[in-house]
């Protein structure tokens, strides 16, 4: 019994609903910064205290994504599900329509804190591009498809809260490229990464050249990428590849339930301030030191005037614990 509370918990957390994308880049221009296949029982668990759940497989194209808004004390985490079993959570044209359409209400969502990204398939986070789709499609085709592909994958990476890739399988081309474009990276010890285009005469083509090395350094990104390696979790740690790397669990889903603890670490913190560091660090590396100062003194003036500050002070005065509102 024990066993199968782990991985319920995670199948607990879908549905879609709809919710200001605009705010964040406007304070961005105004402060010059300029997851299973349910095939029998699944058991992603202790969200929310809920027990055990059972489902069963799909195999409709609706089901390739699957969005959850967790409330109670989760609320504000929303758990992003890849679930296409039978090709192994491929990076489908289907699976980039309902990417873009899941992390566009993310956005107009105020009252999101955190997203986790991750797979309803056991063994599998993502095995990259859908071949056997793209197979089928003409050569014309292929660069719009890949175009496509790097931007709901930029998109993912632009979303103005903290994000979080759960690694508990294979990520591969594509898939990698995704986990990359997450703020925080978490795997199980027997996960699978490694950007292997270069096994298939092409490159990585959804930022896996710009985002790998920002992450590891460019000599061990070369390595990495021209040899076409790759590496388990454990290895993918110590190279800096992911943050933590959790010994898997019997029910196969621990880089999931690691990643939940985390975001419920974030999800009491200052949501306005949160979004203001991310943006703050995202724009600031990229530019010099004296340049990143700038942006990050812009980034502060916009949690001055916020309500949550004051809720802070009064609270830090009251020895209490802070109730923001994202206000």
């Amino acid at each position: 019994m024990a066993v199968l509370v782990g991985r319920r918990a995670l199948l607990q957390v879908f549905r879609i609903p709809t919710a200001d994308r605009d705010s964040v880049r406007r304070l961005a221009t105004a402060s010059s910064c300029s997851r299973r296949y349910f095939s029998g029982k699944v058991s992603p668990s202790r969200l929310n205290g809920h027990g055990a759940v059972t489902r069963h497989y799909s195999s409709d194209c609706k089901d390739d994504l699957r969005v959850r808004y967790l409330d109670g004390e989760d609320a504000g985490i929303v758990v992003v599900g890849i679930n296409r079993p039978k090709a192994k959570n491929a990076i489908s044209k289907n699976l980039v329509k309902m990417m873009f359409e899941a992390v566009e209400d993310i956005k107009k969502n105020n009252k999101v804190r955190s997203v986790i990204l991750c797979s309803l398939v056991p063994g599998i986070f993502c095995a990259g591009a859908d071949l056997k789709e793209r197979a089928k499609m003409h050569q014309s085709e292929v660069g719009s498809f890949v175009s496509k592909a790097r931007a709901v994958i930029t998109e993912l990476g632009n979303l103005p809260m903290p994000t979080i890739a759960a690694v508990d399988g294979a990520a591969l081309g594509g898939g990698l490229e995704m986990a990359l474009a997450c703020d925080i990276r978490i795997a199980s010890n027997t996960a699978k990464m490694g950007l292997v285009e270069t096994k298939l005469a092409i490159i990585p083509g959804a930022g896996g050249t710009q985002r790998l090395p920002r992450v590891i350094g460019v000599s061990l990104a070369k390595e990495l990428i021209f040899a076409a390696r790759v590496v388990d979790g454990t290895e993918a740690c110590r190279l800096g590849l992911v943050s933590h790397s959790v010994e898997q669990n019997m029910t196969g889903d621990a880089a999931y339930m690691r990643a939940l603890e985390l975001a419920r670490e974030i999800n009491p913190q200052g949501p306005i301030a949160i979004r203001m560091a991310k943006l703050a660090i995202n724009q600031g590396i990229e530019v010099d030191l004296s340049t990143g100062l700038a942006i990050e003194e812009a980034c502060y003036a916009q949690v001055i005037p916020t309500k949550d500050r004051l809720e802070g002070l009064a609270a830090f005065k009251d020895k209490r614990r802070p109730y923001y509102k994202g206000e």
